[in-house]
């Protein structure tokens, strides 16, 4: 039981930096302080709402999830080299950059799994 308080606390610490995200800048755009607050509460919805989801499609998403989280991590790699890494993306061989980093971490995955 301790192990799920700690991951349960892990997700809402981790949780609150997104919700003042999206409520910091709509605040300061002049939305009212309570109208901020529940727009940034909303916006973490999705995740009560899809692990609610997944607790109820356990069986057959236990047998893809090995896919499902490799898609994922692809996607998050994609988007941090795209948007985080700007100067990767500057001149004519913008999107060799982000091949670069991907064939990287492909090859750094062999070597882990296979070592």
């Amino acid at each position: 039981m301790s192990a799920a308080y700690t991951l349960a606390i892990g997700i809402a610490i981790q949780n609150f930096p997104e919700g003042a995200i999206i409520s910091m800048p709509l605040r300061a755009e002049g939305m009212s302080k309570c109208k901020s607050f529940i727009y940034g509460t909303l916006s973490g919805i999705v995740e009560p709402i899809g692990a609610f989801i997944t607790i109820l499609l356990t069986n057959t998403v236990a047998q893809v999830l090995p896919y499902f989280l490799s898609f994922a991590a692809g996607a998050m790699i994609s988007v941090v080299v795209e948007e985080l890494i700007p100067d990767s993306q500057n001149g004519a061989y913008s999107k060799l950059g982000t091949i670069g980093v991907t064939v990287g971490f492909l090859l750094m995955m062999i070597l882990d799994v296979s070592l």
